[in-house]
């Protein structure tokens, strides 16, 4: 795939999150969104019609046999995304899977395994990490704005309706806070500080096996920590804060597609800096793919697979102490 000029994108999943990040394509020089595959032919044309793309497959296996699709954006409920992504890394198409990866930490390694093996470039659509002001944010960090980096806090919460038909309460289909919710504080905190040594958990279960909601400690040997909560019982502010020797950094909410942060430096007046997204703000996630997959590089270096697998084995942590059901789907579509 190196040195291509045009990345051809295809769609797996039409749904919710696919309706949202679509339109950011036009904001990608070097992509073209030419397919889609949906379970229901009925939904796919409806998609491809309302996004003009001009295929639609009937099939998940015949999306990714297309020899005209080059990367695939895995956008189904999360215990699909395995045989989903494992099928197209295969096949040579490069990745971009949706938060959560996966909802085990066995088949985040699974996918990781396969694309070092193939050296197809696969990644986590983990958006927070590209948005312009977090991409500020860690320069500022870097460049000892704030000292030694000691703690995060971070909190994501919403409320939908209590419903055990819903999505959010299924576990068949990767219902519960951490996958939908808890996945941001999470990779957030591991983005600033790295690999935790120590995961504690506090939280609850609703009748049908999934998280409702969790507070997560996470401890490093140094000393570091961060603090996180998610919910599906409390809308909360959704604001991030990283604590350093020599100040902080507000990140406002939503702390995990924001425009704005608030450096706070000891000794100086809170600096506020605004960078917005461009689009929707999924447009430079879909752009640093386009421009590896273009450039025939296997990772992102923003969202490695590393990172991936970190955050789910602390996700998987977090499903475990509280007892979580959790449902992974087949290895083969």
């Amino acid at each position: 795939m190196a040195n291509m000029s045009t990345v051809r994108w295809a769609v797996v999943g039409p749904g919710r999150i696919a309706s949202k990040v679509v339109p950011d394509f036009v904001h990608v020089p070097g992509a073209e969104l030419v397919a889609v595959a949906s379970r229901s032919a009925e939904r796919g044309t409806a998609f491809a019609d309302r996004h003009g793309i001009a295929r639609v497959h009937a099939s998940y296996a015949d999306l990714v046999a297309d020899p005209e699709v080059d990367a695939v954006y895995v956008a189904t409920p999360h215990p699909q995304h395995r045989a989903v992504t494992l099928a197209a890394l295969r096949a040579g198409k490069a990745v971009l899977v949706e938060k959560a990866f996966t909802v085990t930490p066995a088949a985040t390694r699974e996918i990781a395994e396969v694309a070092a093996s193939t050296g197809t470039f696969a990644m986590e659509g983990m958006w927070t990490r590209f948005q312009p002001a977090v991409v500020r944010m860690r320069e500022l960090i870097a460049d000892g704005a704030i000292g030694e980096v000691r703690s995060v806090a971070a909190d994501l919460g919403v409320r939908p309706p209590v419903d055990p038909a819903d999505r959010f309460y299924n576990p068949e289909i990767g219902g519960g806070a951490l996958f939908d919710v808890g996945v941001y504080p999470i990779s957030f905190a591991q983005m600033v500080l790295g690999d935790p040594d120590t995961v504690a958990v506090t939280g609850s279960l609703a009748a049908t096996g999934v998280d409702v909601e969790e507070a997560v400690q996470l401890g490093y040997a140094d000393g570091r920590s961060a603090t996180l909560f998610a919910s599906l019982r409390c809308a909360t502010p959704g604001q991030a804060r990283v604590f350093g020797t020599a100040g902080w950094i507000d990140v406002l909410p939503r702390f995990h597609h924001p425009d704005t942060i608030v450096l706070h430096r000891t000794g100086h007046e809170p600096e506020t800096i605004t960078r917005p997204p461009l689009g929707a703000g999924y447009s430079h996630q879909l752009i640093e793919v386009t421009e590896c997959v273009a450039a025939g590089r296997p990772q992102s270096a923003v969202m490695p697979l590393a990172d991936t697998v970190a955050v789910q084995d602390v996700m998987g942590q977090v499903a475990d102490r509280l007892g979580m059901t959790v449902h992974e789907g087949p290895a083969t579509l």
